[in-house]
């Protein structure tokens, strides 16, 4: 018999969480990064994300940024909308022991543009995945560059039904990687602070 509140799942791949399934709801437009994009992701990222500080923005399932978890990472923002969904997230994050990751119900932009360029957290790995409907990439790109968030240098994943000029991108980011799965477009950018004279700790 079907339950009244419809779930899916996600699979963590790799690392002290490998292969836990995570419940979250089955809401429309919610769409976990697919596992052989995320693996080829945390391919990407191997070498960078062990005690690294993250955001997830438009956390969704929570998929990138659990994954990053439990490869190492020493920090987790999630970002998330839909209140829902929200909640999914802090749930999982309390059954695996890392309930102390904040879980920041808002929509992503109007997140960005509030005055975090006092705020003492900067981040060195970024995960968006905005809705593909509402088109939001270059929006999204713009307001993370120019909130302050990021580390001097910082690694950007974008993800995209949409395959996107490079001019489109701030002009201090770099492509790093680029792929397709199926009609998902994914980037991998390194962000530099130019001029910058000392490295972040």
């Amino acid at each position: 018999m079907k339950s009244r509140i419809d779930m899916g799942s996600v699979r963590i791949i790799a690392g002290q969480w490998r292969s836990r399934r995570l419940a979250f709801p089955a809401v429309a437009q919610l769409r976990p990064t697919a596992n052989r994009v995320r693996e080829t992701l945390f391919n990407w990222l191997q070498n960078d994300v062990e005690q690294e500080d993250c955001l997830d923005l438009f956390a969704g399932t929570g998929a990138c940024g659990l994954e990053a978890l439990s490869r190492g990472a020493r920090h987790v923002t999630f970002v998330e909308q839909n209140r829902r969904v929200a909640d999914a997230i802090i749930a999982n994050l309390r059954m695996l022991g890392a309930s102390e990751k904040p879980v920041i119900c808002s929509e992503a932009v109007t997140w960005l543009s509030q005055n975090h360029q006092i705020s003492a957290q900067k981040f060195g790995i970024v995960f968006m995945d905005p809705p593909y409907a509402d088109e939001l990439e270059q929006t999204c790109c713009e307001a993370l560059e120019s909130s302050g968030l990021l580390k001097n240098r910082a690694l950007i994943y974008l993800e995209s039904n949409r395959n996107l000029q490079d001019s489109l991108f701030p002009s201090a980011w770099r492509v790093l990687k680029k792929n397709r799965a199926g009609v998902v477009f994914y980037w991998l950018f390194e962000r530099t602070s130019r001029g910058a004279e000392i490295s972040d700790e």
